[in-house]
């Protein structure tokens, strides 16, 4: 799984066999985790949570929120190349 940056603690990565779902992340204290809060990315360049199980502290999940949302192109970028595809779906 490709692990695509950190915010302080937090590891924000996506998991290898979620290629057939529009594109988003998973947010893990430390370390990816099954129980990862999941954000999904939009068309517009913002992103959605989708849900919080990392139980994230609403004001440092707005945080990370924006910093996903900076990093819209790149985190694109990365989708394409990891999972070999031309385009990416988006939630919305």
């Amino acid at each position: 799984m490709p692990s695509l940056f950190r915010i302080g603690s937090y590891l924000v990565f996506f998991w290898s066999n979620e290629n057939f779902e529009p594109v988003h992340v998973h947010i893990g204290k430390g370390k990816p985790s099954p129980n990862a809060t999941k954000v999904w990315l939009t068309a517009a360049g913002g992103c959605i949570v989708a849900n919080n199980f990392g139980r994230i502290p609403s004001n440092e999940l707005n945080d990370m929120l924006a910093i996903i949302a900076a990093q819209h192109f790149l985190i694109c970028e990365e989708w394409k190349n990891h999972f070999r595809v031309d385009e990416v779906k988006f939630f919305c």
